[in-house]
């Protein structure tokens, strides 16, 4: 069982230093990696433009640029809410970045009520991703929004 608590708490003391986003983000993504097993990709994106913008990440080069309403990320986005897909590849309108990808959560960020980016986590495994991963991951995000200074965006 993944102590997502103690991995909040990891990621409150990684933003003591500088709570600037780029390297809250870097760092978040790695204790992601890090910590949960069966991962391929682990990052964000974040919104500039109109659109999600690929920012910081652990994993294999990603898609650069994913349009609101496209994709798991695009669509978790603009609903504003989080996402467990547990097979990709039934979800229409997937943006394969990685073909090893089978099953991805995405939990969108806030900053000043409004949603800023998403926090993208893929697995290889089909199924990998459960309810207590989806709470988890969404008391990860909280923490996040508190820690994090994200004005230059």
């Amino acid at each position: 069982m993944i102590d997502y608590p103690l991995m909040a708490e990891q990621l409150k003391g990684l933003a003591e230093e500088d709570s600037s986003f780029i390297p809250v983000l870097s760092n978040a993504s790695a204790l992601i990696m890090d910590t949960l097993p069966d991962l391929n990709w682990a990052g964000f994106y974040l919104v500039s433009g109109g659109r999600l913008v690929l920012g910081p990440f652990q994993g294999k080069p990603a898609c650069i640029h994913i349009a609101f309403g496209r994709g798991v990320c695009g669509t978790a986005a603009g609903e504003d809410r989080t996402l467990l897909v547990r097979n990709v590849h039934e979800f229409a309108g997937h943006i394969a970045c990685d073909s090893a990808s089978n099953s991805e959560i995405v939990v969108p960020i806030h900053c000043g009520g409004k949603v800023i980016g998403v926090l993208d986590i893929d697995s290889p495994l089909i199924g990998r991703f459960d309810e207590s991963d989806q709470d988890g991951l969404e008391l990860f995000v909280k923490v996040l929004e508190v820690c994090t200074d994200f004005r230059a965006l």
